[in-house]
């Protein structure tokens, strides 16, 4: 009895410092989320003044040409997945996502996760790196990300790119976002509220090829981020389940603890009462 009750104590000890742990894990996750939403802000205010400017340098400039609509012979896909472990399926979502382009792009995956996961539908990313763990240091991943992908666009190699990336939303499901990142579909540039040319320093040409770098560079920002605070919402609700499964088992360990304590009192009782009455039936 004595081994059972130090067996159930030590499971209890153990459950606990696990809840302890889920718990800090639950909180790092929820200040990374956090901190990564509030940049999203400012990340969209830039994209949004690049955007301003390349649709009022659209105007100065013949009518680029329009998307034959045939499907690009050379596509690839950038790949936002999971860097660290407890976020459920994350990565396999973003891969769902995918869908049959998995299989005939080029595929830059960030997130050292998303590797594993990309085995499993049978491949190799072209090109990769790790989703850095600190929001703040996102501008240098997409620096990165661009610098290869603007190399295989020079070289030929890729001649249409899709980011895949996870985004939460505050009483939302999780969902896949698909963006067209390149060829640019100026189209969907703002046209200028005013008719007043703009004051440039360089032709509209190279200025709006200058532009289209920043657009693109702000546009992984923003998918990392986004990819970022889903992860660690993901990791939340990961951790939440942990946390409410360990304390499921920890009451039930406790009632298994008073259970088996009383078991013992109700023995040591009737121990000393069968003692007791041996004892008398001696003097009678």
């Amino acid at each position: 009895m004595t081994d059972r009750l130090s067996e159930i104590t030590a499971r209890i000890d153990g459950v606990r410092q696990l809840g302890s742990v889920v718990n800090a894990m639950r909180g790092i996750a929820a200040a990374r989320a956090q901190q990564a939403r509030t940049q999203l802000a400012a990340v969209d205010a830039y994209a949004a003044s690049i955007a301003a400017a390349i649709g009022t340098l659209l105007v100065l400039m013949p009518r680029p040409n329009e998307s034959s609509g045939q499907k690009a012979a050379k596509p690839a896909l950038v790949l936002f997945c999971a860097e660290q472990g407890f976020a459920g399926a994350f990565s396999e979502h973003v891969l769902i996502a995918a869908g049959s382009d998995l299989a005939a792009s080029q595929i830059f995956l960030i997130g050292t996760r998303g590797a594993m996961a990309l085995a499993e539908h049978g491949r190799v990313a072209d090109w990769s790196m790790a989703l850095p763990s600190r929001s703040q240091t996102i501008p240098k991943m997409a620096d990165r990300a661009a610098d290869a992908l603007y190399a295989r666009i020079a070289t030929g190699e890729i001649d249409s790119l899709v980011a895949i990336f996870s985004i939460w939303q505050p009483g939302k499901a999780m969902r896949i976002v698909r963006l067209s990142l390149f060829p640019f579909d100026f189209s969907a540039f703002p046209k200028p509220k005013t008719k007043a040319p703009p004051l440039m320093d360089l032709a509209p040409a190279a200025l709006i090829e200058a532009l289209a770098a920043d657009y693109l560079h702000a546009q992984l920002c923003r998918a990392g981020l986004h990819a970022f605070a889903a992860e660690n919402e993901a990791r939340m609700e990961a951790m939440a389940s942990a946390r409410n499964q360990a304390e499921r088992q920890l009451a039930s360990l406790e009632a298994r603890k008073r259970a088996v304590r009383q078991e013992a009192i109700t023995e040591e009782v009737i121990e000393l009462a069968a003692g007791e009455t041996a004892s008398r039936s001696r003097f009678i």
